[in-house]
């Protein structure tokens, strides 16, 4: 027990007379650790970034730009949604979308070396047989015909362990449970890209601030970073999803159309945060239509509407908008608007995509096709969240998968989103502004 003392003693007073030495100490050694783990990689030759991006990713499902880094599709998409060729030359169908035959460009080869020829071709297709006529030849036989098949074998393809055919290799991968906690990628010029991925955005944030990485991508919401005045704050207007508020046609005041436009009517759409969107498809499609009904902000043309109601119509008018936490704040501005038209509504923020809502204010993607059979189509009771039903716009998108002349093609979609617009199953509100932030 004296000795133990003794020792305690010692130790304070060691503690006591060399402490601002043992602080400093430490502060170096962590200072020395940082620049170290900067200047490493640098020293070694390699030039690395390191990108945070918010959101859970499996390995058969990371973001796109990171994939096709990596290796490529049959073919590819240009801004516009148009089908080019990429690891095919060629493609064509000798029945009108039920089998499809593609060429393999020659001298294209795996990151191992070995050549690309048709059997290591691995897409994994429930309603497709693929068959190999030649080392250069794929051939798709589906079970329906379908005009855009081609825009669906644009996702880059890939070998075990994601061996592709592009630039950058998968040096390593890491995975939390079932998702990517990061990946890194390498290429010849002894450059290197570590994307780390974290489920919020609010932690992609926190591993900013604490150097884990030097940018992020993708952001939604900037702040409080877009106030610090050495980082470098980059826009984007993300047209490959749109904004909405989609409408339940199942309940009974939701499937009254009136309602439905004069809730549009009485919506302000320009200071939500993002570009307009006026329809399904994107305005980048080479399927656009740009004069489909705007629905701009009338709210004299709403009340009008909603005062035409019935008197049991509108004693019940009583709309519950249903959102998540990221879209509040615009979920909070279009409940002003529609109780200004004569509209009580009350705001529900939900974490997840509710199977039952009346009206649903959500981020959508859009296909880079426009086909959009999966998401309006009657008989598609699983992802048509809308639970719309309309004869017409059935038959379009049936009409729009199986015609393979792209002008006729064309004109589909563009029946379609007028029609679509014109009974407003949802009110299109804009599209999403997204923000790349670096130091």
């Amino acid at each position: 027990m004296h000795r133990l003392r003794y020792w305690l003693r010692l130790i304070r007073a060691f503690l006591s007379r060399f402490k601002v030495i043992i602080i400093i100490g430490i502060c170096l050694g962590i200072s020395l650790f940082l620049i170290l783990s900067f200047i490493a990689p640098r020293l070694s030759g390699w030039s690395e970034t390191r990108v945070g991006i918010a959101g859970r990713y499996s390995v058969d499902q990371l973001p796109d730009n990171i994939l096709r880094q990596i290796s490529s599709g049959l073919t590819q998409l240009d801004a516009s949604g148009s089908v080019l060729p990429d690891m095919a030359s060629s493609w064509s169908t000798t029945d009108n979308g039920k089998t499809w035959i593609f060429k393999l460009k020659h001298n294209l080869t795996w990151q191992d070396g070995r050549s690309v020829v048709s059997k290591s071709i691995l897409y994994q297709f429930s309603d497709a047989t693929i068959s190999y006529p030649d080392a250069q030849t794929i051939t798709f036989t589906l079970q329906n015909a379908y005009s855009a098949f081609p825009s669906v074998v644009s996702r880059p393809v890939f070998r075990e362990g994601l061996l592709g055919t592009g630039e950058w290799r998968v040096k390593n991968l890491e995975l939390a449970g079932s998702y990517v906690d990061q990946i890194i990628l390498e290429n010849s010029a002894k450059n290197r890209i570590i994307y780390k991925f974290y489920p919020t955005e609010d932690d992609a944030k926190l591993a900013f601030e604490l150097g884990q990485v030097d940018s992020l991508t993708d952001l939604l919401d900037p702040g409080p970073l877009n106030s610090w005045p050495k980082n470098k704050i980059v826009k984007n207007t993300n047209k490959n999803e749109y904004v909405a508020v989609f409408f339940n046609m199942n309940d009974q005041a939701m499937s009254d159309k009136s309602l439905r436009q004069a809730l549009s009517y009485g919506t302000q759409k320009t200071n939500l945060g993002g570009e307009r969107a006026i329809g399904p498809i994107s305005s980048n499609s080479w399927a656009y239509n740009s004069q489909v009904k705007p629905y701009d902000y009338d709210p004299l043309k709403a009340k009008t509407m909603i005062a035409a109601l019935t008197n049991a119509e509108k004693n019940n008018l009583n709309i519950t908008l249903t959102t998540s936490p990221l879209l509040l704040p615009q979920a909070e501005l279009i409940q002003k608007d529609w109780e200004a038209v004569g509209v009580k509504t009350t705001l529900q923020v939900v974490s997840n995509v509710p199977t039952n809502f009346q009206a649903l204010l959500a981020i959508f993607d859009t296909p880079s096709d426009p086909d959009q059979y999966s998401i309006w189509h009657s008989t598609q009771v699983q992802t048509n969240i809308t639970h719309y039903s309309n004869p017409r716009i059935d038959k379009l998108l049936e009409d729009g998968r199986t015609t393979i002349n792209p002008q006729e093609r064309k004109q589909i979609y563009l029946d379609f989103q007028r029609f679509l617009v014109e009974d407003s199953p949802a009110i299109f509100l804009y599209y999403p502004t997204t923000y790349t932030i670096s130091r």
